[in-house]
Protein backbone atom coordinates (compact mmCIF):
# COMPACT_ATOMS: atom_id res chain seq x y z
CA UNK A 1 0.00 0.00 0.00
CA UNK A 2 1.35 3.81 -0.60
CA UNK A 3 2.29 5.89 2.02
CA UNK A 4 1.00 9.02 2.41
CA UNK A 5 3.49 11.79 1.93
CA UNK A 6 4.35 14.71 4.96
CA UNK A 7 2.38 16.92 3.00
CA UNK A 8 -0.45 15.01 2.81
CA UNK A 9 -0.09 14.04 6.77
CA UNK A 10 0.18 17.59 7.63
CA UNK A 11 -3.08 18.21 5.90
CA UNK A 12 -4.89 15.19 7.67
CA UNK A 13 -3.15 16.94 11.34
CA UNK A 14 -4.65 19.69 10.42
CA UNK A 15 -8.78 18.80 9.69
CA UNK A 16 -11.02 20.44 12.64
CA UNK A 17 -14.32 19.71 13.68
CA UNK A 18 -17.37 22.46 13.14
CA UNK A 19 -16.63 23.97 16.41
CA UNK A 20 -12.50 24.36 15.76
CA UNK A 21 -11.19 21.67 17.56
CA UNK A 22 -8.37 19.54 15.87
CA UNK A 23 -9.93 16.03 14.56
CA UNK A 24 -8.24 12.74 13.58
CA UNK A 25 -8.29 12.20 9.67
CA UNK A 26 -10.91 9.75 8.61
CA UNK A 27 -13.17 11.10 11.92
CA UNK A 28 -17.37 11.81 10.95
CA UNK A 29 -16.40 15.18 11.22
CA UNK A 30 -13.93 15.19 8.62
CA UNK A 31 -16.25 13.19 6.18
CA UNK A 32 -19.97 14.99 7.19
CA UNK A 33 -18.97 18.72 6.17
CA UNK A 34 -21.66 20.79 4.62
CA UNK A 35 -20.85 23.72 2.45
CA UNK A 36 -24.18 25.95 1.32
CA UNK A 37 -23.60 28.11 -2.02
CA UNK A 38 -26.18 30.05 -3.98
CA UNK A 39 -26.90 27.54 -6.63
CA UNK A 40 -25.46 28.89 -10.58
CA UNK A 41 -27.81 29.85 -13.28
CA UNK A 42 -31.32 29.03 -12.89
CA UNK A 43 -32.06 27.21 -9.91
CA UNK A 44 -34.06 24.03 -8.76
CA UNK A 45 -37.74 25.59 -7.72
CA UNK A 46 -36.85 22.74 -4.29
CA UNK A 47 -40.53 23.31 -2.98
CA UNK A 48 -39.92 20.35 -0.52
CA UNK A 49 -37.83 22.63 1.21
CA UNK A 50 -40.80 24.81 1.94
CA UNK A 51 -42.37 22.01 3.14
CA UNK A 52 -39.76 20.96 5.82
CA UNK A 53 -40.28 24.55 7.40
CA UNK A 54 -43.66 24.13 7.48
CA UNK A 55 -43.76 25.18 11.23
CA UNK A 56 -41.97 28.50 10.56
CA UNK A 57 -44.32 29.21 7.88
CA UNK A 58 -47.29 28.23 10.70
CA UNK A 59 -45.61 30.26 13.59
CA UNK A 60 -45.07 33.63 10.79
CA UNK A 61 -48.84 33.00 10.23
CA UNK A 62 -50.13 33.21 13.58
CA UNK A 63 -47.76 36.03 14.13
CA UNK A 64 -49.38 37.78 11.26
CA UNK A 65 -52.98 37.03 11.65
CA UNK A 66 -52.91 37.79 16.08
CA UNK A 67 -50.64 40.65 15.71
CA UNK A 68 -53.47 42.23 12.71
CA UNK A 69 -56.24 42.04 15.98
CA UNK A 70 -54.25 42.60 18.72
CA UNK A 71 -55.53 45.20 21.31
CA UNK A 72 -58.27 45.72 19.27
CA UNK A 73 -62.12 46.34 20.73
CA UNK A 74 -63.59 45.16 18.01
CA UNK A 75 -61.04 42.20 16.74
CA UNK A 76 -62.29 40.29 13.79
CA UNK A 77 -65.27 42.42 13.49
CA UNK A 78 -62.50 44.81 11.31
CA UNK A 79 -63.11 42.05 9.05
CA UNK A 80 -66.35 42.63 8.08
CA UNK A 81 -66.20 46.58 8.38
CA UNK A 82 -64.23 47.28 4.99
CA UNK A 83 -66.01 44.92 3.07
CA UNK A 84 -69.48 46.20 4.08
CA UNK A 85 -68.62 49.53 4.14
CA UNK A 86 -67.24 49.40 0.77
CA UNK A 87 -70.42 47.52 -0.57
CA UNK A 88 -72.68 50.08 1.13
CA UNK A 89 -70.95 52.77 -1.05
CA UNK A 90 -71.03 50.79 -4.43
CA UNK A 91 -74.44 50.36 -4.07
CA UNK A 92 -75.80 53.67 -3.04
CA UNK A 93 -73.29 55.24 -6.09
CA UNK A 94 -73.39 52.36 -9.07
CA UNK A 95 -76.81 50.57 -7.79
CA UNK A 96 -79.15 53.45 -7.22
CA UNK A 97 -77.81 56.30 -8.43
CA UNK A 98 -76.45 55.02 -11.61
CA UNK A 99 -78.49 51.96 -11.95
CA UNK A 100 -76.12 49.30 -12.99
CA UNK A 101 -77.53 46.25 -14.22
CA UNK A 102 -76.47 43.38 -11.73
CA UNK A 103 -77.47 39.88 -13.48
CA UNK A 104 -80.96 40.06 -12.28
CA UNK A 105 -79.50 39.82 -8.41
CA UNK A 106 -79.55 42.19 -5.43
CA UNK A 107 -77.13 44.32 -6.13
CA UNK A 108 -75.77 44.47 -2.73
CA UNK A 109 -75.09 41.01 -2.74
CA UNK A 110 -73.77 40.75 -6.75
CA UNK A 111 -71.24 44.09 -5.32
CA UNK A 112 -70.30 41.74 -2.31
CA UNK A 113 -69.73 38.39 -3.80
CA UNK A 114 -66.88 40.26 -6.17
CA UNK A 115 -65.54 41.73 -3.24
CA UNK A 116 -64.76 39.22 -1.62
CA UNK A 117 -62.22 37.53 -3.60
CA UNK A 118 -61.13 41.07 -4.23
CA UNK A 119 -60.43 42.06 -0.95
CA UNK A 120 -58.31 38.94 -0.63
CA UNK A 121 -56.43 39.25 -3.26
CA UNK A 122 -55.66 43.00 -3.17
CA UNK A 123 -54.62 42.33 1.00
CA UNK A 124 -52.37 39.63 0.07
CA UNK A 125 -50.52 41.69 -3.25
CA UNK A 126 -50.03 44.45 -0.22
CA UNK A 127 -48.74 41.77 2.04
CA UNK A 128 -46.84 39.89 0.06
CA UNK A 129 -45.09 42.98 -1.82
CA UNK A 130 -43.52 44.14 1.49
CA UNK A 131 -42.64 40.26 2.86
CA UNK A 132 -39.43 40.30 2.39
CA UNK A 133 -38.30 43.92 3.36
CA UNK A 134 -40.39 43.77 6.84
CA UNK A 135 -38.69 40.79 7.22
CA UNK A 136 -35.12 41.94 7.12
CA UNK A 137 -33.92 41.41 11.00
CA UNK A 138 -35.12 37.73 10.58
CA UNK A 139 -33.52 37.41 7.01
CA UNK A 140 -29.88 38.45 7.90
CA UNK A 141 -30.21 36.04 10.84
CA UNK A 142 -30.68 32.42 9.93
CA UNK A 143 -31.49 30.72 6.67
CA UNK A 144 -34.81 29.48 5.65
CA UNK A 145 -36.42 29.22 2.03
CA UNK A 146 -37.43 32.87 1.30
CA UNK A 147 -40.37 31.58 -0.22
CA UNK A 148 -41.99 31.38 3.04
CA UNK A 149 -42.49 34.84 3.59
CA UNK A 150 -44.96 35.72 0.84
CA UNK A 151 -46.56 32.48 1.55
CA UNK A 152 -47.01 33.55 4.69
CA UNK A 153 -49.47 36.55 3.61
CA UNK A 154 -51.35 34.15 1.00
CA UNK A 155 -51.96 32.26 4.47
CA UNK A 156 -52.80 34.50 6.62
CA UNK A 157 -55.72 36.37 4.69
CA UNK A 158 -57.61 33.03 4.69
CA UNK A 159 -58.63 33.87 8.19
CA UNK A 160 -60.16 37.20 6.74
CA UNK A 161 -61.80 35.75 4.17
CA UNK A 162 -63.78 33.01 6.22
CA UNK A 163 -64.99 35.47 8.22
CA UNK A 164 -66.31 37.23 5.23
CA UNK A 165 -67.58 34.32 4.18
CA UNK A 166 -69.97 33.46 6.76
CA UNK A 167 -71.61 37.23 6.30
CA UNK A 168 -71.60 36.15 2.58
CA UNK A 169 -73.75 33.07 3.55
CA UNK A 170 -76.14 35.09 5.97
CA UNK A 171 -76.62 37.89 2.87
CA UNK A 172 -77.36 35.10 0.82
CA UNK A 173 -79.91 34.03 3.28
CA UNK A 174 -81.39 37.19 3.56
CA UNK A 175 -82.52 37.66 -0.04
CA UNK A 176 -83.15 34.50 -0.28
CA UNK A 177 -80.75 33.42 -3.08
CA UNK A 178 -79.76 29.60 -2.67
CA UNK A 179 -76.58 28.22 -4.51
CA UNK A 180 -76.44 25.75 -7.36
CA UNK A 181 -74.56 23.01 -7.53
CA UNK A 182 -71.71 25.19 -8.90
CA UNK A 183 -71.14 25.70 -5.43
CA UNK A 184 -68.92 23.19 -5.31
CA UNK A 185 -66.14 25.04 -7.79
CA UNK A 186 -66.04 28.21 -5.46
CA UNK A 187 -62.77 26.27 -3.91
CA UNK A 188 -61.34 25.95 -6.93
CA UNK A 189 -61.86 29.41 -7.90
CA UNK A 190 -60.68 30.52 -4.86
CA UNK A 191 -57.44 28.55 -5.42
CA UNK A 192 -57.34 30.56 -8.33
CA UNK A 193 -57.48 33.90 -6.92
CA UNK A 194 -54.84 32.57 -4.49
CA UNK A 195 -52.09 32.00 -7.65
CA UNK A 196 -53.10 35.29 -8.91
CA UNK A 197 -52.44 36.98 -5.90
CA UNK A 198 -48.82 35.20 -5.23
CA UNK A 199 -47.30 35.13 -8.81
CA UNK A 200 -47.91 38.94 -8.95
CA UNK A 201 -46.65 39.20 -5.18
CA UNK A 202 -43.75 37.42 -6.47
CA UNK A 203 -42.53 39.60 -8.25
CA UNK A 204 -43.61 42.68 -6.82
CA UNK A 205 -41.50 41.30 -3.47
CA UNK A 206 -38.75 40.07 -5.41
CA UNK A 207 -38.53 43.89 -7.07
CA UNK A 208 -39.47 45.50 -3.88
CA UNK A 209 -36.23 44.29 -2.34
CA UNK A 210 -33.78 46.68 -5.24
CA UNK A 211 -36.48 49.14 -5.75
CA UNK A 212 -38.41 50.44 -2.67
CA UNK A 213 -40.79 52.66 -5.35
CA UNK A 214 -42.32 49.23 -5.77
CA UNK A 215 -43.22 49.56 -2.03
CA UNK A 216 -45.21 53.59 -3.16
CA UNK A 217 -46.54 51.70 -6.15
CA UNK A 218 -48.37 48.96 -4.69
CA UNK A 219 -51.29 51.00 -3.59
CA UNK A 220 -52.34 52.64 -6.19
CA UNK A 221 -51.61 49.88 -8.77
CA UNK A 222 -54.70 47.91 -6.02
CA UNK A 223 -56.71 51.15 -6.39
CA UNK A 224 -56.66 51.23 -10.50
CA UNK A 225 -56.76 47.52 -10.28
CA UNK A 226 -60.49 47.62 -9.01
CA UNK A 227 -61.70 49.47 -11.05
CA UNK A 228 -60.30 47.56 -14.02
CA UNK A 229 -62.28 44.62 -12.48
CA UNK A 230 -65.95 43.60 -12.89
CA UNK A 231 -66.60 43.88 -9.20
CA UNK A 232 -69.01 47.10 -9.92
CA UNK A 233 -70.33 46.24 -13.18
CA UNK A 234 -70.91 42.94 -15.25
CA UNK A 235 -68.71 41.71 -17.62
CA UNK A 236 -72.12 42.44 -19.76
CA UNK A 237 -71.62 46.10 -19.61
CA UNK A 238 -67.79 45.99 -21.52
CA UNK A 239 -68.84 46.06 -25.65
CA UNK A 240 -67.78 42.79 -26.88
CA UNK A 241 -64.51 43.45 -28.55
CA UNK A 242 -63.11 44.86 -25.32
CA UNK A 243 -63.50 41.68 -23.49
CA UNK A 244 -60.74 39.54 -24.28
CA UNK A 245 -58.33 42.79 -23.40
CA UNK A 246 -60.37 42.27 -19.85
CA UNK A 247 -59.29 39.21 -19.64
CA UNK A 248 -56.01 39.60 -19.68
CA UNK A 249 -56.90 40.71 -15.98
CA UNK A 250 -56.25 37.93 -13.70
CA UNK A 251 -58.83 39.01 -11.47
CA UNK A 252 -61.78 38.89 -14.11
CA UNK A 253 -62.34 35.22 -14.32
CA UNK A 254 -61.72 35.00 -11.01
CA UNK A 255 -64.83 37.33 -9.91
CA UNK A 256 -66.98 36.29 -12.76
CA UNK A 257 -66.13 32.53 -11.88
CA UNK A 258 -67.04 33.20 -8.21
CA UNK A 259 -70.08 34.92 -8.98
CA UNK A 260 -71.28 32.19 -11.50
CA UNK A 261 -70.15 29.14 -8.98
CA UNK A 262 -72.43 31.13 -6.68
CA UNK A 263 -75.40 32.66 -7.92
CA UNK A 264 -75.65 30.29 -11.30
CA UNK A 265 -75.72 33.29 -13.02
CA UNK A 266 -75.46 33.84 -16.92
CA UNK A 267 -72.76 31.48 -17.82
CA UNK A 268 -69.53 33.24 -18.36
CA UNK A 269 -67.57 33.67 -21.52
CA UNK A 270 -65.08 30.58 -21.29
CA UNK A 271 -63.04 31.99 -23.95
CA UNK A 272 -62.26 35.37 -21.73
CA UNK A 273 -61.85 33.10 -19.28
CA UNK A 274 -59.16 30.88 -20.16
CA UNK A 275 -57.26 34.10 -21.21
CA UNK A 276 -57.71 34.93 -17.52
CA UNK A 277 -56.21 31.00 -16.07
CA UNK A 278 -53.29 31.47 -18.88
CA UNK A 279 -52.50 34.45 -18.02
CA UNK A 280 -52.41 33.59 -14.32
CA UNK A 281 -50.51 30.23 -15.32
CA UNK A 282 -47.95 32.48 -16.86
CA UNK A 283 -47.35 34.97 -13.91
CA UNK A 284 -47.09 32.18 -11.51
CA UNK A 285 -44.47 29.79 -13.20
CA UNK A 286 -42.30 32.94 -14.19
CA UNK A 287 -42.86 34.87 -10.82
CA UNK A 288 -41.73 31.71 -9.09
CA UNK A 289 -38.37 31.67 -11.38
CA UNK A 290 -37.61 34.66 -10.70
CA UNK A 291 -38.23 35.14 -7.22
CA UNK A 292 -35.44 31.70 -6.76
CA UNK A 293 -33.56 33.15 -9.32
CA UNK A 294 -33.08 36.72 -7.12
CA UNK A 295 -33.80 35.40 -3.67
CA UNK A 296 -29.89 34.99 -3.29
CA UNK A 297 -29.27 38.59 -3.13
CA UNK A 298 -31.61 39.48 -0.51
CA UNK A 299 -29.75 40.01 2.42
CA UNK A 300 -27.08 41.85 0.64
CA UNK A 301 -29.45 44.72 -0.77
CA UNK A 302 -31.72 44.79 3.02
Amino acid sequence: MERMSQAEQMRASEAVSPSGVPVAAGSPFERHVKVIEPPAGWPALNLREVWRYRDLLLMLVWRDVSANYRQSVVGYGWALFKPLLTMAVFSLVFGMVARFPSDGLPYPLFCYAALLPWLYFAGCLTGSSASVVNSSNLLTKVYFPRLILPLTSLASGLMDFTVQLVLLAGLMAWYGVAPGWGVLLVPGFMLLCMLAALSVGLWLTALNVKYRDVGHVVPFLAQMWLWLTPIAYPISMVPEKWRMLFGLNPMTGVVEGFRWALFGTAEPNWAMMGVSFAVVAGLFVSGLFYFRKVERTFADLI
